[in-house]
């Protein structure tokens, strides 16, 4: 099985690149995880559209489509979900009802130095996916709450509980898309 791992960070060694890469070595036999870049991605305008995508975002595309599942790691930035990653959404969401995430198993988690961790975050980009009709895993929930205390000064996560945590997601990722997806 092949999943995506989408990183709604630019930082280099932000917490949930390091929860994606944690979820890289925690992934169950058989599985592997790429990351993907958001950061040459454009603005999106619909002018730029009509002549065709960007190469960044024609390549983004294509591998979400040969992707098995996409796992998004997402901060929360203003109780919101970053500026970054809605572009990249709103990019692979067109043409409208063709999104390249149609149809695909998908799970998030994310990580914040705040209380609450992502939870607000998550609930809008779960919105955002539903419009596009992405199979997004309803459980269980990851949202690393304090999480200046479980990563290392590199962005390694080092919390165990955390890394279960992580790994238990992507194991129920597998098991959603072997659910919820026909195979051949």
């Amino acid at each position: 099985m092949r999943i995506l791992g989408i990183c709604g960070s630019l930082r280099r060694a932000s917490y949930n690149r390091g929860l994606l890469v944690a979820a890289q070595g925690l992934a169950p036999a058989g599985t592997t995880i790429e990351i993907g870049e958001l950061k040459d991605i454009p603005l999106f305008d619909q002018d730029v559209e009509a002549i065709g995508d960007p190469a960044p975002v024609a390549s983004l595309k294509e591998r979400i489509r040969q992707a098995d599942a996409v796992l998004i790691a997402t901060p929360e930035y203003d109780w919101g979900v970053p500026g970054v990653l809605k572009n990249a959404l709103d990019w692979v969401s067109r043409p409208a009802g063709q999104s390249a995430l149609k149809q695909k198993p998908l799970a998030i988690m994310g990580a914040s130095d705040g209380p609450w961790g992502t939870t607000r975050a998550q609930l809008q980009l779960r919105q955002s996916l539903t419009y596009m009709d992405v199979l997004t895993l309803p459980s269980p929930w990851v949202y690393v709450a304090l999480a200046k205390d479980k990563f290392d000064a590199s962005g390694a996560l080092t919390d165990e509980r955390t890394r279960e945590q992580v790994k238990g997601l992507v194991a129920a990722l597998v098991a959603w898309m072997e659910r919820v997806t026909p195979r051949a």
